[in-house]
């Protein structure tokens, strides 16, 4: 299930930054990102927390593990193909 932006508008802004943080942490594991200082970082939250009022991330809700994910939309759009 797809949460829409107004809502996490909604979360504690705290929140919403562990989430995005947590995205970003994955993107480093998987090679995505070389490394993330505290600076880098801080900048990767402002653009992913852009990115989330696009459209161009979306947050996940996955039902069967009970868990939230920061995902592309292509990535979902690909999926639900």
């Amino acid at each position: 299930m797809l949460i829409p932006y107004e809502t996490l508008l909604q979360l504690p802004k705290e929140t919403l930054v562990n989430l995005i943080r947590e995205y970003l942490l994955g993107q480093v594991e998987d090679g995505s990102f070389s490394s993330l200082d505290e600076q880098e970082l801080s900048q990767a939250i402002v653009q992913c927390q852009q990115a989330l009022k696009q459209g161009k991330l979306k947050l996940e809700y996955s039902e069967d593990d009970e868990s939230f994910a920061i995902r592309s939309a292509d990535q979902i759009a690909q999926q639900q193909d």
